[in-house]
């Protein structure tokens, strides 16, 4: 491959002195305007021919970063070191074990928090049996504190 790249290297310089010795005897040109443009040409062709390498392993590496970079719009879990980018700076992440990332949403009120996964909403049933509004009435007691210690298990629970 390198010969091949110094054989171009090498067709394209010939061409740029062929085509300035065309120039000077042909085209009216100075001896001086000549020589200025070969040297131009072929200072390009021998940076071009340098910089190929580097750009050769530019090209790797941004295709590399590109390809390896997981999205977690959905959140996910980061098991090994990683750099993100964060304000202007690089941050890192991962490096004393797993770390886990949750994605933000903001709900009605508002506030911006973490969103459950659209797991079932809680829901607390009793069951009251009774055989008139009267005997109803007297039960309020009974499922106001059922109520009050579920809410309570509830918080402890967070």
């Amino acid at each position: 491959m390198e010969d091949d790249n110094s054989l171009a290297g090498t067709l394209s310089g010939a061409e740029a002195l062929t085509g300035a010795l065309r120039s000077a005897t042909t085209g009216g040109r100075g001896l001086e305007d000549v020589l200025k443009g070969l040297g131009n040409r072929l200072s390009d062709i021998a940076l071009a021919a340098g910089l190929k390498p580097l750009e050769n392993m530019l090209g790797n590496a941004i295709g590399g970063l590109v390809g390896s970079v997981t999205p977690f719009a959905d959140g996910g879990v980061v098991r090994s070191p990683s750099f993100f980018p964060m304000g202007g700076d690089m941050g890192l992440m991962g490096e004393a074990g797993a770390e886990a990332i949750l994605p933000l949403r903001r709900g009605p009120d508002g506030a911006l928090g973490v969103a459950a996964a659209g797991g079932p909403t809680p829901q607390i049933v009793f069951n009251v049996t009774a055989s008139d509004a009267a005997s109803f009435r007297k039960s309020e007691g009974q499922i106001s504190a059922m109520l009050a210690r579920s809410v309570s298990r509830g918080r402890r629970g967070l």
